[in-house]
C-alpha cells in the first residue's frame, strides 16, 4: 500500500495525490457515517500527513482539482521537508498538531485576509465612542476583510448591516458557539445596525443524519440560546433556511444568481466535494452566501441593493465568503466585509475546536455549576507543572494552558487577567488555584445565560423569525 507513511517517501507526487483524495473520502465516509471520535481523528490525521508529505515533496499545498503534472526532482525535498506543522482548516474540521492551537498568523497568510492591528482596533474605538471589546484587544477576533471600508461608509454616514449564522447540528449549544454572537451583539449596540442570522438548518439536513423536523426544530431551539445573548429584538432578524427560502421573493433569487457564476471545479476546490457528494451539499454555499445581499431581505431593506454587509464569523467559515466575495461584482453586488475569530480550544488541549458531539471536550450552555466545575477540574489541559515543587520553582506555561485560554476569552478585566498570567507563569499561582479563577467566571456567566434563556417565550422567537421591517436610521 502506497500510503504507509515510512513509504510516503518514494511515493510519486500522482500517488500521494491519489492518497490524499482517497483518504479524504474516507474522512467524509467516517463522518458520514457516525464514526468513534478517535477513528475521525486518526483518519484526519493520516490526511493531514499525507498532505504533509505532499507539500514537501511539491513545494506547494496539496488542491483537490490540480494533480501534480511535473513531478519535482527526487531526493529535493527542500527546506520544508521536516515541517510537519500545517494546519487543516475548513469548514468542517480544525486540526493542528501544535498545544497552542492553530498558528493563525499562518491562517492570515493562508486565506490572503488582513490582520486586525492597533491601527484598525484605534480607528474602531473612534468611530464608535466606545472601548473595543475584549475580543478586539485580546486578539480574539483577529483578521478582517475590507473592515476599513466599512468604516468609510460608517463615517460617512452611509449605512452598512450585520450578518452572522449558526449551523444547528443539535440542541446542545457550547459556550465555544456563542463567541460570534457576543461579538456580533457588541457590534450590533456600538454600530447601532440592523442584524440578519442565518439558522442554516437545510445544511445540517444535507450533512447530518437528521430528518428535516428535527433539522428546522434544532433551528428555533439554538435561536433561543442566540436571543438569550441580549439581540435588540427590533434590529434583528433570525431565520431558518427551511422556512425563509419559501417566502421570500429577494432570497432565493439570490441563490440563484450566485449558483449561475460558480462552477462544480469552483466548489470542488473551495470545500473539497466530490462526485460521491449529494447535490444538495453542491449547491448549498450559495445558501450560506446570499444573506450577504440586501436585497435577499426585502423585508427590511426594500430593493436596496447597495447596503455594505459585514459578517462576523470564526475563521472556519471565511471560504463560503471567498466564495461570495468572488462572485458579488459578477452579479453587480457589493463584497461583504469580514471579521474573523479564533476557535474556542476543546478543554482536552487546542489542537482541535471544541464540538458538540463530545460532553467532555466543552462547557454546554446547560451544564448546571456542579457540572462546570468537574469538567474544568478533570478534563482541562493544564499548562502546569508534575509537581507542586516544580512547579513553583518553574512556573505554568500560559500559551497551552487551557484554563487560561478560556479566561482570555471571558475574564473582562485586563489587569486581572495579566496578574493571573503572571502569577501563573512565575509558579505563584498552582493550576488548581487557576481552574478555581476559571470555575468562577464560567458557572455565572452560564446561571445568567440559563436564567435569559427561560425568559425567551415561544412569542418572542416567532417574533424575532417574522419577517418584518426592523429599525435603523439610515436613509
Amino acid at each position: 500500500s502506497s500510503e504507509m507513511a515510512d513509504e510516503q517517501g518514494c511515493a510519486s507526487p500522482l500517488e500521494l495525490f491519489n492518497s490524499i483524495a482517497a483518504q479524504g473520502e474516507r474522512v467524509r465516509a467516517l463522518k458520514a457515517g457516525q464514526a468513534s471520535k478517535d477513528e475521525l481523528d486518526s483518519a484526519v490525521k493520516k490526511l493531514l500527513s499525507l498532505k504533509m508529505s505532499y507539500k514537501a515533496a511539491m513545494g506547494e499545498d496539496y488542491k483537490a482539482d490540480c494533480p501534480p503534472n511535473n513531478p519535482a526532482p527526487a531526493g529535493d525535498s527542500g527546506p520544508d521537508a521536516t515541517e510537519a506543522e500545517e494546519d487543516f482548516v475548513d469548514p468542517w474540521t480544525v486540526q493542528t498538531s501544535s498545544a497552542k492551537g492553530v498558528d493563525y498568523d499562518k491562517l492570515i497568510v493562508r486565506f490572503g485576509s488582513s490582520k486586525i492591528d492597533k491601527e484598525l482596533i484605534n480607528r474602531i474605538e473612534r468611530a464608535t465612542g466606545q472601548r473595543p471589546h475584549r475580543f478586539l484587544r485580546r486578539g480574539i477576533f483577529f483578521s478582517h476583510r475590507d473592515m476599513n471600508q466599512v468604516l468609510d461608509a460608517y463615517e460617512n454616514k452611509k449605512p452598512f448591516y450585520l450578518y452572522t449564522g449558526r449551523g444547528p447540528s443539535s440542541e446542545a449549544m457550547h459556550v465555544g458557539h456563542l463567541i460570534p454572537f457576543i461579538f456580533t451583539k457588541w457590534l450590533q449596540d456600538v454600530f447601532n445596525v440592523p442584524l440578519v442570522i442565518q439558522m442554516t438548518d437545510d445544511e445540517k439536513y444535507l450533512w447530518k443524519d437528521l430528518t428535516l423536523d428535527q433539522a428546522h426544530g434544532y433551528a428555533v431551539e439554538n435561536a433561543k440560546d442566540i436571543i438569550a445573548c441580549g439581540f435588540d429584538i427590533n434590529k434583528t432578524f433570525i431565520f431558518s433556511d427551511l422556512d425563509y427560502m419559501g417566502m421570500s421573493p429577494g432570497f432565493y433569487r439570490n441563490v440563484v444568481k450566485i449558483q449561475k457564476h460558480v462552477t462544480f471545479n469552483q466548489v470542488k476546490g473551495i470545500f473539497g466535494f466530490t462526485d460521491s457528494d449529494c447535490i444538495g451539499k453542491i449547491s448549498f454555499p450559495a445558501i450560506q452566501a446570499a444573506p450577504s445581499f440586501s436585497n435577499s431581505f426585502p423585508q427590511i431593506f426594500g430593493d436596496k441593493t447597495d447596503v455594505q454587509c459585514l459578517i462576523p464569523c470564526a475563521i472556519d467559515q471565511d471560504p463560503y465568503f471567498r466564495m461570495t466575495r468572488d462572485v458579488a461584482p459578477r452579479i453587480g453586488y457589493p463584497k461583504p466585509a469580514l471579521l474573523h475569530s479564533t476557535f474556542f480550544p476543546a478543554l482536552q488541549g487546542a489542537q482541535t475546536k471544541m464540538s458538540a458531539s463530545d460532553p467532555n471536550s466543552s462547557i454546554f450552555l446547560t451544564d448546571t455549576a456542579k457540572q462546570i466545575k468537574t469538567k474544568v477540574n478533570k478534563h482541562a489541559f493544564s499548562g502546569g507543572r508534575d509537581t507542586i515543587e516544580e512547579h513553583r520553582q518553574f512556573g505554568g506555561n500560559c500559551d497551552v494552558d487551557v484554563s487560561f485560554m478560556y479566561l482570555t476569552f471571558f475574564l473582562e478585566d485586563d489587569d486581572k487577567l495579566e496578574q493571573i498570567r503572571k502569577d501563573y507563569t512565575s509558579g505563584a499561582m498552582l493550576t488548581g488555584e487557576l481552574k478555581k479563577e476559571l470555575v468562577e467566571v464560567l458557572q455565572p456567566l452560564i446561571a445568567e445565560h440559563q436564567a435569559r434563556r427561560k425568559e425567551v417565550t415561544e412569542e418572542i422567537v416567532k417574533e424575532f423569525m417574522t419577517p418584518r421591517k426592523l429599525s435603523y436610521d439610515f436613509q
